[in-house]
Parts: structure tokens; C-alpha cells; sequence
């Protein structure tokens, strides 16, 4: 057990931040650098901020990777840069038709949103057209949540997204300020600033998040967190580096499962009410510890990621069930052969 002082310290956080206190960065930092034997009272802390603003729901989401590699931007971390000897590999992007079956089987897995996502600096009119046309017959065919992340946006290519029922758009942005520049030469920080703030104007919902593990300090990744809560984001993608092959950060070591776990943590206190998602890498850096995610989080990824495998949906929803977790569906509603179970969840 933790010591009773670290218990009602935590507690004590989380007291704070639910009375609507703003983390304050020294809280931060304490959060970051805490020791493994408070692990356990910090991640119940955190689930009490969780539990208030979602309960014990658990949002699933599937990513569908529309248009694979040859992306003329230089992220130090992605196999799908063109500047890169990463075995990733190239393909052109998917029909409409072929988007709107992965929405199928999203939905059959579950999902309550559905990301299309492809590696570019920014949607050309024809990818464009291709995304509102799937947006629409998805829409008009399903109850799942629509999420796009298609790198860099105008004000019109926004409203088109919008217009065509896209709820959400992504667009991460990976790191500090401070430490951008040593992942990426090719834009800046402030051009993800901007189209964040585009999607948020166009009326769509803004999901923005970073990797933890590409070198960062703790400031660093402070500064991130910090930086979320000012743009105001709804929704918080936490990925852990899975070095790539051929990539400049491919012999990064991966994170152990206590510091992703803080991470997390510390995403959670400083975006209280946000959807807190447990992204890419989570199986790699968590290992046997990937259902503790699901005290800070209140969603995750299955089925994969863009170029890296990961749990199915079966592992997932059996690991949200036997968490005591219930799975959330668009409309509240589950599938008539879905019946959640719910429990409490004592935790030390």
C-alpha cells in the first residue's frame, strides 16, 4: 500500500480539480516525477476526476489509414515520411466506398467513432471530395461519430468537413513548443496552432494530443498538457513512441509502463473534462498494465493504428468488461446482442 500521505495528497489534487482549480504546473511536475510507489494512489486520484465527468463509459474508437505513406513531411517519428527508409510502404487514397465499409466494421466492432486519417501536409480537392463523400453516406447509413486528421487546413476546406458531417478533426500537436523543432523542420508549431483553431471555428469538435517518449523533458511535457487546456481542445490523444525502423528516432527506448501511466495521469488533471484517449503504443510501453490506462483514460484505439499493429476488438472490449468498465454508443444505446456490465472499481 502507499503511504497514507501520498493518499491524501493525490486525493487531495483531485479535490482541487474537480472544485474547478486549474493545475497548477509545480502540481504538474510532481505528477511527472512521482515514484512508482505512489502509482497506484495517483492513478486513483486521477479516476476520480475521470469517473465525474464520464463515469465508468469507455468510448471506442477505430483509425482507418485513407491514404498510406509518401508524406512530404519530415516528423521525426513517422514511417510514413517519404524522407525516410521506413518498410511502411505507399498507397493512393481509398474510394469513398472503400471508407464507408471500414465505418461498417467499426461499427461492428463497437466503435463509437470512426477516424479516417491520411499522411499529407494537407487534403488536396480530390482526397477532399473522396472525405465528404464518405462522411455523408456514413452518416446517412450509421450511428457512429466521424473524426478526420488530415493534416493542414484552410478556412473553406474546414467549413467542407463540417458542412459534411465530419464531427471531429485532428490534429496533434506532438510535443512542446520548445521541443518542436527537434522533431519537425518541414512546419512549425504554430501552423498546428492554426489549424486546430480552424477546425474549432468551423464548428467541429478539436482533438489534439501529442507522443510522450521522442526525447522530451518533463518541462516539455508539462508544456504540452499545458498548452491543450489553453486551446481548449475536447478530445486528448496520448501515444507512447513505438520506435520505427528507419526513422531518426528509431532507437528511442520505449517508455516503461509506470511513466506512460503518469502521463496519462497528468493529461487528466490538466484536461479535466476532455476525452482522454489511451492511443498509439499503448500495448508495447503499457504491456501487462494496459487496463490501469482506463482509470486516467476514458477511451482507446483497437484494431491497430495507422502502420503498427495492436489488440483487436475482442481483447479490448473483453479487457473493458472485466474492468468494469461499460462501453459508451452513439445514442446511449448498445447493439441489441451488447449488454454492458457494470461494477465499482476499488482501487487502492
Amino acid at each position: 500500500m502507499p503511504p497514507t500521505d501520498s493518499l491524501s495528497s493525490w486525493n487531495s489534487l483531485a479535490t482541487r480539480v474537480l472544485a474547478g482549480e486549474a493545475l497548477t504546473r509545480d502540481d504538474a511536475r510532481r505528477i511527472v516525477a512521482s515514484p512508482d510507489a505512489e502509482l497506484l494512489a495517483l492513478l486513483g486520484a486521477a479516476f476520480e476526476v475521470r469517473r465525474a465527468h464520464h463515469g465508468l463509459r469507455v468510448h471506442i474508437h477505430v483509425l482507418e489509414n485513407a491514404k498510406l505513406g509518401a508524406c512530404p513531411e519530415d516528423c521525426g517519428f513517422c514511417s510514413q515520411s517519404r524522407r525516410y527508409a521506413s518498410p511502411s510502404g505507399e498507397a493512393p487514397m481509398l474510394s469513398a466506398d472503400e471508407l464507408v465499409a471500414g465505418a461498417r466494421r467499426a461499427a461492428s466492432s463497437h466503435a463509437y467513432r470512426y477516424c479516417m486519417v491520411t499522411a499529407t501536409h494537407g487534403p488536396s480537392t480530390r482526397d477532399l471530395d473522396t472525405i465528404c463523400e464518405a462522411a455523408q453516406r456514413i452518416k446517412a447509413e450509421l450511428d457512429i461519430e466521424l473524426c478526420a486528421s488530415l493534416g493542414f487546413l484552410t478556412e473553406a476546406k474546414a467549413k467542407r468537413l463540417a458542412d459534411a458531417g465530419i464531427d471531429r478533426f485532428n490534429h496533434n500537436l506532438e510535443t512542446s513548443e520548445r521541443h518542436f523543432d527537434e522533431i519537425v523542420s518541414t512546419h512549425t508549431y504554430r501552423d498546428r496552432v492554426r489549424t486546430i483553431q480552424l477546425a474549432k471555428s468551423a464548428g467541429m469538435e478539436t482533438c489534439a494530443g501529442g507522443i510522450v517518449g521522442l526525447g522530451e523533458s518533463d518541462d516539455d511535457l508539462v508544456d504540452l498538457a499545458m498548452a491543450l487546456r489553453e486551446l481548449e481542445v475536447d478530445s486528448v490523444p496520448v501515444n507512447f513512441l513505438d520506435p520505427r525502423p528507419g526513422t531518426p528516432l528509431e532507437d528511442k527506448q520505449r517508455l516503461s509502463p509506470g511513466d506512460a501511466l503518469r502521463a496519462l495521469c497528468l493529461f487528466r488533471f490538466a484536461n479535466p473534462a476532455a476525452d482522454v484517449r489511451v492511443a498509439g503504443g499503448r500495448e508495447v510501453n503499457l504491456r501487462s498494465m494496459q487496463a490501469m490506462a482506463l482509470y486516467p483514460a476514458n477511451s482507446l484505439f483497437t484494431s491497430g493504428y495507422l502502420t503498427t499493429g495492436g489488440n483487436g476488438p475482442h481483447e479490448d472490449l473483453q479487457m473493458i468488461r472485466d474492468m468494469g468498465f461499460e462501453i459508451e454508443y452513439v445514442g446511449g444505446e448498445p447493439p441489441h446482442d451488447e449488454v454492458p456490465r457494470r461494477a465499482s472499481l476499488p482501487l487502492a
